[in-house]
């Protein structure tokens, strides 16, 4: 204003004008209601998101960690194999007179129920009731005669059940659980209703036929006895035999796995059931190769954090493990830089949940403690889910990143114009009165319509993002400053037109002398102002199509399936209509009507952004970048 010799406060209103240009006011607001939009696409896809923050975490996602039974399996089991005398056999194979110890053993050392005809219960205890039902065995009708009066609960980390039970004048205890586990705790074996000293030959047996079954992707459970001690005991065991039943992967996990690798995002399998079935599963399921990458929780006993934190590139399957071991598995993956989602149902997964960058709850099985302590939760247990969340978390971001580049590109454009005609010695081509509208009105339509709009199809081959990146990376920055400026350009132009007009029609000499004297003319000025407001205005409409995909041809996206920037494109246009054309509006926004002609050159000129956004994904196409 001293240097120019101004009117102080005409300069302390284009001050305040700036500062309005300079703040997108509108982004806050737009921010929180694409993340909240964004939530609610998620529920669409079985995910309910407790934390906001998480939306945007999930597109980092590097590493999924993820409980096999129930979510990458079926949670279905059926018995098909048992081993019982030293012979491995179809289940349609057993006999109760022949087996009944051990039919007995698993169906009363059991507390899912099947009376009434309602399943209750473990879907693994319910599996050992069915294979009683097969021969007419129910747990209610062996309870009558065998009723229970001790327990041991199972317990994920002893990885055992036991039940005592009375029969006839003597006690006699079941143990069930994890085959390893439990034959280190038998001294003795029954076989052909004999009892024996267990020996080295029964071991191998033993182990053989529970080997075969893993392979077979069957999960192996062991049964022993205890007779005359009500104590519930789990020591000094009497073997009886092994059950082994599938559990069907999902038949989605499978293509789960595959987009998610083709994402770049590694698949971990984590469970409780023997080293054999988990690696046979995780080979049918395209997780794991080979051996190698299998560990148990055994051997992570035997290591440190460090020791685990050089290994665990290298491990895609952790079998035998228990909730406690899950931390230390978060840890490593999170020591070598990767985003880590954790998935968990128990009480004792909390701290798991807690520690990973996205902790994952199940909905239908999951415990309140577990939901508390994550930050989303899957309503169907379903591994698929977790792919389909993750590619909603990238498009969400993707949508806010689009959202903020488009208002702060548009908000620069605005300040340029401004400060480039002050500096110029130009009136100002602007009031504020025209700028809030295009940042409140204007802009925030299509702002609002960038952040609801449809992922792109290819957004799973893209690599994860680094969490530590600006929303500038990848030539954002560039991108916001080089649309700022053409629209400042189209603004600034569309702003001379008229001075310009006039001066040539009176065939006065074009320089800045004479186009700030023909600005001082009231009408002049106003059309002027009216030509930069609607170009401003209208430009940043067509930009925002643009922005749907900054990578790609408008010609190679459907233009159609984001209904909402359709309508805020005509609504704005309208809108931006209304201002110029209506009395009322024009006499409060001290606009001018425009001619038919004048629109339609207005128009044109405001198209520029879509012709740049043209050329420059050509350029990407021509010099081998993905356009």
């Amino acid at each position: 204003a001293l240097l120019q010799k101004r009117d102080i406060v005409e300069m302390l209103i284009t001050a305040i004008s700036l500062a309005v240009a300079a703040i997108p006011e509108g982004l806050t607001a737009v921010v929180t209601i694409v993340l909240a939009m964004g939530v609610q696409r998620m529920v669409k896809v079985n995910t309910i998101v407790r934390k906001l923050p998480a939306v945007e975490t999930l597109g980092a996602v590097s590493t999924v960690c993820s409980d096999k039974t129930g979510t990458l399996t079926q949670n279905k089991m059926t018995v098909t194999k048992v081993f019982v005398d030293n012979s491995l056999k179809n289940v349609d194979q057993l006999n109760y007179n022949e087996n009944t110890l051990f039919v007995k053993g698993f169906v009363l050392c059991n507390d899912a129920s099947t009376a009434n005809g309602e399943r209750i219960g473990d879907p693994t205890e319910l599996a050992l009731l069915d294979m009683g039902a097969r021969i007419s065995v129910t747990r209610e009708g062996l309870e009558k005669e065998n009723p229970r009066i001790n327990e041991q609960s199972f317990d994920s980390a002893r990885k055992l059940m036991t039940t005592v039970h009375k029969e006839n004048d003597k006690v006699i205890s079941y143990t069930k659980g994890a085959m390893d586990i439990l034959l280190q705790r038998c001294t003795k074996i029954y076989l052909n209703d004999q009892m024996s000293d267990i020996t080295d030959k029964h071991i191998s047996d033993i182990n053989n036929a529970a080997h075969e079954m893993a392979q077979g992707a069957l999960r192996v459970l062991a049964l022993a006895i205890k007779e005359d001690d009500d104590s519930a005991s789990e020591e000094n065991l009497t073997f009886v035999g092994l059950v082994g039943m599938i559990d069907p992967p999902r038949p989605e996990a499978k293509d789960s796995v595959q987009v998610l690798k083709n994402a770049g995002i590694t698949t971990i399998m984590i469970t409780g059931d023997h080293r054999d079935t988990a690696l046979a599963i995780a080979k049918d399921l395209g997780i794991a190769e080979n051996e190698s990458q299998c560990i148990t929780g055994s051997e992570l006993n035997e290591m440190t954090q460090e020791q685990l934190n050089a290994k665990v590139r290298e491990l895609r399957v952790f079998a035998r493990v228990s909730p406690e071991h899950k931390v230390m598995i978060v840890k490593a993956f999170k020591s070598n830089g990767s985003i880590v989602s954790m998935t968990g149902d128990g009480v004792n997964d909390a701290p798991s949940l807690k520690a990973a960058d996205i902790g994952v709850a199940m909905g239908i099985t999951g415990t309140d403690v577990a939901k508390g302590a994550a930050d989303m939760v899957l309503t169907d247990d379903n591994f698929a889910t977790i792919e389909k969340a993750v590619a909603e978390g990238r498009g969400i971001y993707q949508n806010i990143k689009k959202t903020v580049l488009f208002l702060l590109s548009s908000n620069f454009g605005e300040v340029i114009s401004m400060f480039s005609a002050i500096v110029a010695g130009l009136a100002m081509p602007l009031q504020s009165i025209h700028i809030l509208w295009i940042n409140l009105i204007t802009d925030s339509l299509p702002a609002l319509a960038l952040g609801v709009d449809t992922k792109d199809p290819d957004i799973m081959k893209l690599k994860p993002r680094d969490p530590n990146e600006s929303m500038f990376a990848h030539g954002g920055l560039a991108f916001t400053v080089y649309n700022g400026i053409m629209i400042a350009g189209l603004t600034l132009a569309a702003f001379l037109w008229s001075p310009i007009i006039h001066l040539r029609a009176d065939g006065m000499v074009i320089n800045l002398t004479n186009i700030r004297a023909a600005l001082e003319q009231t009408d002049i000025i106003m059309h002027a102002q009216t030509y930069a407001f609607t170009t401003l205005g209208v430009s940043q409409l067509f930009h925002a199509i643009g922005m749907r995909n900054y990578d790609k041809s408008l010609f190679r996206i459907n233009l159609f399936d984001n209904k909402a920037m359709i309508g805020a494109f005509v609504i704005g246009l309208l809108l931006q209509l209304a201002v110029t054309e209506i009395p009322i509006l024009v006499e409060v926004f001290e606009t001018s009507q425009l001619s038919m002609k004048e629109w339609f050159n207005l128009i044109l000129l405001s198209m520029v952004p879509l012709l740049s956004h043209e050329i420059i994904v050509a350029g990407k196409h021509i010099f081998g970048k993905n356009a």
